[in-house]
């Protein structure tokens, strides 16, 4: 058994490490810190330690929950970069010693769906929230110190010291980047830009309406910027997020909340002369969808949905607006992107100073402060909380 500080050798990389997590025991209550034992990685898995995570809203949204997928106790988090500590049999992109983003979505570059620029869903590794490896099904690498097993999550579980993952889950990326920055690239950052460049090809010139300013928004406002959209309006029940997103290339704001008897698309409707030609609903809320959907343009507009929904939801669309008014709804996971070649071309667009991240960072803290991280995520008082190791 190694304690945090393995020097990650052939010797020690084969036994357990001792480390702090941040693990989530019951639904809605504080994360517990406390010791765990992270075991060394099976084939095709990596050993990574975190240098920093930072907080999503799906880390919150799933410790909230109290019906399935939700499963306790679990170490959540996806958002980080680490170090390569160790690594299984079978595993030739990448050694001990590399910097590498975690990303919860596969890319596991041999099935046909990997293989096609036309999606970023892996049909070897599907998308889903299970509390196991992905390639061994009923099978955790934590254990807390009664032996008890902790389960994953989103095949990353970054509020650990050390964690898991299998090899199609992660990016080699330049070790020269920020960590703080680099780090937004595997979830939010990603999710948002990538949906208004690489899902909906926002183009230059084009209105684009997003519904919900939290970070995801955010990012998709600054997608749409980089796309060269000519009018970004956001939308939301806080009138300061307008303040805020015109840092990200928002450029007009409606306030939900006022629009007096008006559906929030008929005045969008009514501002943009018929719809606009991209709608993002990033809140996770069907009826946002369904009011994206109504002022996205006939004939051209596509609806894209990035938030996530409770379990169960449904969205509910009148057939004849279907049928007659050529609209298009598509959903995003990931903004569409195929972590191992997008990833490195925005993190390019990064070091060019194209991609502005540094404005995303609002808070910076220590790994035990994030109980308090959380808080201010609840309380809409940062857009991303990155919480640092050691």
């Amino acid at each position: 058994m190694e304690n945090g500080n393995s020097s990650g050798d052939n010797k020690s990389s084969r036994k357990p490490i001792r480390c702090k997590a941040a693990v989530s025991r019951k639904a809605g209550e504080p994360l517990v810190m406390e010791e765990i034992m992270v075991a060394p990685p099976q084939p095709y898995e990596v050993r990574i330690r975190i240098i920093c995570t930072a907080l999503c809203h799906s880390d919150v949204t799933f410790w909230k929950l109290q019906v399935p997928p939700a499963c306790f106790p679990r170490i959540l988090g996806h958002e980080a970069i680490g170090v390569v500590e160790s690594v299984g049999e079978n595993v030739k992109e990448v050694v001990e010693g590399d910097t590498v983003l975690p990303t919860f979505m596969p890319d596991c570059g041999d099935c046909v769906d990997c293989k096609s620029h036309k999606s970023n869903l892996c049909s070897k590794f599907p998308f889903k929230v299970s509390p196991w490896m992905p390639r061994y099904e009923n099978s955790s690498r934590f254990t807390d110190l009664n032996g008890q097993t902790l389960f994953h999550f989103l095949n990353v579980s970054s509020f650990s010291e050390y964690t898991v993952l299998d090899v199609a889950n992660i990016v080699k990326i330049d070790s020269s980047i920020p960590p703080s920055r680099a780090c937004l690239l595997s979830c939010g950052v990603s999710t948002g830009v990538g949906a208004a460049w690489e899902t909906a090809k926002v183009e230059q010139g084009s209105t684009v309406v997003i519904f919900g300013l939290g970070s995801i928004g955010l990012a998709v406002a600054e997608g749409a910027r980089l796309c060269g959209a000519s009018r970004i309006i956001g939308v939301d029940i806080n009138p300061a997020k307008f303040q805020v997103g015109q840092n990200f290339g928002i450029t007009e704001f409606v306030n939900s909340m006022t629009c007096e008897k008006k559906r929030v698309s008929e005045v969008i409707n009514e501002m943009t002369g018929g719809g606009a030609d991209y709608c993002f609903e990033c809140v996770g809320s069907s009826s946002l969808v369904q009011e994206a959907y109504a002022c996205c343009r006939q004939g051209w507009g596509k609806t894209i949905t990035l938030g996530v929904d409770k379990p169960g939801s449904q969205i509910c669309l009148d057939s004849f607006d279907v049928l007659h008014h050529g609209k298009i709804l598509m959903g995003s996971l990931f903004g569409g992107l195929k972590a191992k070649t997008h990833i490195p071309l925005l993190l390019k667009r990064y070091l060019s100073n194209e991609l502005e991240l540094d404005k995303f960072v609002t808070h910076e803290m220590k790994f035990e402060e994030i109980n308090d991280a959380f808080q201010l995520l609840l309380e809409g008082k940062c857009i991303r909380c990155v919480l640092w190791m050691g």
